[in-house]
């Protein structure tokens, strides 16, 4: 499966509006986005190592840059983006040894519990979901011209990038050579220098392997992004994104391998997240320095029945929305602090809006849902009026696009969101608006057109898209279990082409563990819940 959806609903023609201005962690300043081939724009966002369920660390970048692409398509652009899946890695080889499955049959299961828990939050904007096991040829040609430009060099079925050779390596994350440390063990002694990484590891006994000029091994972690995202972005790109722990070594060693490779910056625009962390101390899932792999937990690391891992269970208990709306009421380079009282807060925060869309609903008989918002930027321009409540109107509409053209600014946004409530709340009250009150025409058009801009904005980052279910596992559960049954039927497919008839299997008899019968015809396969 390689596409989620593609969503670009801006116009070739639609107007670039606006300088927006993005920080740059390269260049460690705000720089006006200027996209290499306007009104295109090409994001890349890495993604999970598919080993275990997700947590809700693992939504922050996503839900990031779902807002990220829902906001340049409003300007105007038109954008692809790319969330890659790592399918093969250490800990997906020992996760396997552990439970006695084979690597695949866990990657599926993984990567259908991560969609999952993408579509409750609302997170639909991704146009490909590249996984690295498809793209073993992309890969070793990748590092067969490292090799003969001289970047990188094999010794004994290993691989491994010569940092030395890269005059511009330890940039992004400001860090020189002598600095660098690269992977440790047995791969230490075969390397030159401390800092120079794997980009192909040879085989051990029992491990899964593909074949390659240097025998049966797999790729390094880090070669599989720049492989997945050049397949599709080419050779520059616009934004890569991910979380400030992925700076060094992953996306340092990202952007030598892919300038080296093609001779050409790999990305215009770093774009990296802050962590989100268990009180004072500890990021979500590893610790608190930037450094920092998941398993190097430290203190203050939120553990797995607190929210780092068995997300499902704190959707159903808090809602998607609610999620979506803590994790976007933070700047993305802030720091996110986990915690129940956040959420709570977050959900009653929430409540306010629901309410006056109620109310909004008695007053004038439509459902805030079912307004029509202006899809573009130009489109939604709001002229300067006498009626008061549309001028104050504009005046928020203005400041809420002031706050996202800076940096992408979704908690300032969503502050001066709260704004649209109390005024429409005191005009409503002003008024005496009721279900039953007589209404003049001209104060009801007023209201309508300012919730329509409400929705607009709302919709700009990812709210209110539809009404909430009455609790967080209603309305919308049978429409996930079947997207993620059918992902898994793909999946199946998938396996079964590649003669990989034991994950096949594997995945029939998982699901039929958990009541899903899956009923193969000649037309295809569809599925049904067991009597």
């Amino acid at each position: 499966m390689s596409t989620v959806t593609a969503t670009n609903s801006a116009s070739k023609n639609a107007s670039i509006q606006a300088p927006i201005r993005i920080y740059n962690t390269l260049s460690k300043t705000k720089e006006v986005f200027q996209p290499l081939h306007s009104p295109h724009v090409g994001i890349y966002l890495c993604g999970p190592t598919v080993y275990a369920e997700s947590h809700i660390g693992h939504m922050v970048g996503p839900v990031i840059f779902d807002t990220v692409k829902r906001y340049l398509t409003y300007c105007g652009y038109q954008v692809t983006l790319v969330v890659n899946i790592t399918d093969v890695d250490d800990k997906l080889i020992a996760k396997s040894r552990e439970r006695g499955i084979p690597m695949s049959q866990i990657a599926c299961e993984m990567t259908a519990d991560y969609l999952s828990n993408l579509k409750e939050l609302g997170v639909n904007q991704i146009d490909h979901l590249p996984r690295a096991t498809d793209h073993m040829d992309q890969i070793i040609r990748f590092i067969e011209t490292l090799i003969e430009k001289g970047h990188a060099y094999e010794v004994d079925g290993d691989v491994f990038f010569d940092v030395t050779k890269d005059p511009n390596y330890g940039q992004l994350s400001n860090r020189s050579i002598e600095a660098q440390q690269g992977e440790g063990g047995e791969a230490a002694a075969k390397k030159k220098s401390a800092g120079d990484f794997a980009l192909w590891k040879n085989a051990r006994a029992g491990e899964i392997a593909w074949e390659s000029p240097w025998g049966k091994g797999r790729p390094g972690w880090h070669i599989e992004c720049s492989a997945m995202s050049h397949q599709i972005l080419g050779d520059t790109f616009d934004i890569h994104g991910g979380g400030l722990d992925l700076m060094f070594p992953h996306h340092e060693n990202e952007r030598a391998q892919s300038s080296c490779c093609h001779g050409a910056p790999m990305v215009k625009y770093w774009m990296h997240n802050g962590l989100m962390r268990a009180g004072e101390k500890g990021k979500v899932g590893g610790k608190s320095d930037r450094e920092a792999t998941p398993e190097e937990a430290a203190s203050g690391k939120i553990s797995r029945s607190k929210g780092a891992g068995g997300l499902s269970d704190l959707i159903r208990f808090h809602t998607g929305e609610r999620i979506r709306f803590f994790l976007l009421r933070t700047h993305y380079r802030s720091t996110i602090v986990y915690g129940e009282e956040g959420l709570l807060e977050a959900g009653t925060s929430l409540d306010s809006f629901y309410r006056l869309f109620n109310r909004f609903a008695e007053i004038t008989g439509q459902s805030f849902y079912d307004l029509e918002p202006a899809k573009t930027r130009s489109e939604g321009d709001v002229a300067a009026s006498k009626d008061s409540l549309l001028a104050e109107m504009k005046s928020i509409r203005d400041k809420f696009l002031a706050a996202m053209d800076d940096d992408f600014n979704t908690g300032s946004a969503i502050s001066v969101l709260f704004d649209t409530v109390r005024l429409l709340n005191r005009f409503i009250d002003k008024k005496q608006l009721t279900a039953n009150s007589d209404k003049n025409l001209a104060e009801m058009a007023s209201l309508v057109q300012a919730f329509t801009i409400v929705r607009e904005l709302t919709s700009v980052l990812g709210l209110f898209i539809k009404e909430p279910p009455k609790s967080g596992n209603d309305d919308g559960g049978a429409e996930t279990l079947d997207n993620v049954v059918k992902l898994l039927i793909d999946l199946r497919r998938e396996a079964r082409e590649r003669k990989d008839y034991a994950m096949g299997d594997a995945i029939r008899d998982r699901l039929a563990s958990i009541g899903i019968s899956l009923l193969d015809k000649k037309e295809g396969t569809t599925w049904e819940r067991s009597s």
